[in-house]
């Protein structure tokens, strides 16, 4: 079965500051996400939160940049605001940059992850969330699952992981890029 996992992410109001998410504005985006999944629209869904941004983590099949996903997250991201203005809330729906909803959040504020693929028996997948961080954050995590043998017991059990990964470094101030074989060159 074809599967469409979409992340969907916005800063819709902060309680105490940037620092965390407002139970009331958690559970609307949970009512909102779980009315589609019983109209048939998601196959499943997780409403979290990292600081003050609200992430909705959604598997559907209506493939990546659906505008019926899309929408779906934009309202719950407006009913949101709503609920975050009327609690006095720290910058209330400030990642939702304009007015109306036009088939794709793209552009509009939030951020967007999306990747449509074939479900396996056991299908594992990491999301990093983030607020208030730069793209460096994750560096030492995907060391220690890729690279690091004390952490990935599978790097010294698995033959065909003995060849280990090939790490593509971008240093995108210089507009250059590196190469690094894990383990070989790793010291």
């Amino acid at each position: 079965m074809e599967l469409t996992l979409s992340v969907i992410k916005a800063d819709i109001g902060g309680y105490v500051g940037h620092s965390s998410s407002h139970p009331d504005v958690i559970q609307k985006a949970k009512e909102k996400l779980e009315h589609a999944q019983s109209q048939g629209l998601l196959i499943d869904h997780h409403v979290t939160v990292c600081g003050d941004d609200l992430q909705l983590i959604m598997t559907h099949q209506q493939g990546e940049d659906s505008e019926q996903i899309h929408k779906l997250a934009w309202n719950t991201f407006v009913e949101c605001t709503t609920v975050a203005k009327s609690l006095k809330l720290h910058g209330a729906g400030q990642d939702l940059l304009v007015d109306a909803f036009s088939g794709n959040v793209r552009g509009m504020g939030p951020g967007t992850a999306e990747m449509k693929f074939s479900e396996r028996k056991a299908e594992t997948i990491i999301i990093f969330m983030a607020d208030k961080t730069a793209s460096g954050a994750w560096n030492l995590p995907l060391y220690k699952i890729f690279a690091d043998p004390f952490n990935t017991i599978g790097l010294v059990i698995a033959s065909n992981m003995h060849s280990g990964f090939t790490f593509e470094i971008h240093d995108v101030k210089e507009s250059k890029k590196i190469s690094f074989n894990a383990p070989e060159e790793i010291y």
